[in-house]
């Protein structure tokens, strides 16, 4: 049960400040022990690398609490662009240190920014693959950096357990769920971020619900079979690389925005590292994420609910032959 917000506020946020502090202060231990672990552990330095990284993370996560209590201290807790400034910097350090210490590298094919088609900006809703522990970030890094949004999203309420996010996030247009919350809660609260969105923000959606793997696939097949939705079921099953998307909470932000154009985005590199031990054990020494993003004007957005489920079946599985593309492309040889 996650903890009332003045106890997070506390206790919590107090913690990351002291862990940085002590991970500085004992940095060449922890390095000299990361040294003995690469001699069992290929490829080479990989555990350093870990501390260099937990050691950066922590630091950007104590400036953000650091800078979150000076707005609040100076009455500028209520300003949304200062905080979504203070995202912005923040991803962008996480990214540029990913860059120099994983050497990722993120490759994307885009639409240009709907500013340099010369039209008004307008909001989007963005409909986005689920893979992997990094794909949220380098998604709300990109909508800030390149096309100049502001990001609302729906989500798991155990993440406000990072305290920095918790802050953070709870001052912007966002939602937090409990984890059995249920659907209905998910999708009032997208229908109400949607509903208030205006030229510069985006709202970002995973319609799959989660992280792929071949037991969720499944049930997730076997759940529609259950529910009489034979025809979606056997598109999922042609379906390799994801999970079937849950209609209701993309319908919903649609309903909410009629205006907003979608953008679908297909990504693939790190999919299978979707826990710790994942990262851990099987982090390539170079990574590298390539991405394909598209955009649907809102007048070519079909009006008709079946209609628009095909319609986003239809996208879904031109994210899985892209993927499939990507991974064939990859195979040496």
């Amino acid at each position: 049960m996650l903890p009332p917000r003045i106890v997070r506020r506390l206790v919590l946020a107090p913690l990351v400040i002291v862990m940085t502090v002590f991970m500085v202060v004992t940095l060449p231990l922890w390095l000299v022990v990361a040294a003995a672990a690469a001699l069992r552990l290929p490829p080479q330095r990989r555990s350093a690398r870990f501390v260099w990284f937990a050691v950066v993370w922590l630091t950007l996560e104590s400036a953000v609490l650091v800078a979150c209590a000076w707005l609040w201290v100076a009455g500028g807790a209520r300003r949304q662009e200062h905080h979504y400034a203070l995202i912005k910097w923040f991803l962008e350090k996480v990214y540029t240190t990913a860059v120099h210490i994983f050497q990722l590298r993120v490759d994307i094919e885009e639409p240009d920014p709907v500013e340099r088609e010369g039209g008004p900006a307008k909001p989007i809703i963005v409909l986005s693959r689920h893979a992997g522990p990094g794909d949220s970030f380098l998604l709300i890094h990109h909508l800030l950096e390149r096309y100049g949004r502001q990001p609302r999203i729906v989500m798991k309420a155990a993440l406000q357990y990072d305290p920095s996010l918790d802050v953070v996030i709870n001052r912007l247009p966002n939602a937090f769920v409990p984890r059995k919350s249920g659907q209905t809660l998910v999708i009032e609260e997208i229908r109400r971020l949607a509903a208030t969105m205006s030229g510069s923000d985006a709202l970002v959606i995973f319609p799959e619900g989660g992280n792929f793997t071949p037991r969720r696939r499944q049930k997730a097949i076997t759940r529609l079979e259950e529910k009489g939705l034979r025809a979606e079921a056997e598109r999922a099953r042609g379906m390799d690389h994801l999970l079937p998307p849950r209609p209701n909470g993309a319908i919903a932000a649609i309903e909410a925005c009629p205006s907003a154009d979608v953008v679908f985005v297909a990504h693939t590199g790190l999919d299978d590292l979707v826990t710790l031990h994942d990262i851990w054990r099987y982090l390539p020494i170079r990574a590298h994420i390539t991405a394909k993003w598209w955009r649907v004007p809102a007048a070519s957005v079909p009006r008709d609910r079946e209609e628009r489920i095909r319609w986003l079946y239809d996208h879904w599985e031109r994210i899985d032959e892209w993927i499939t593309a990507q991974r064939m492309a990859a195979r040496p040889g």
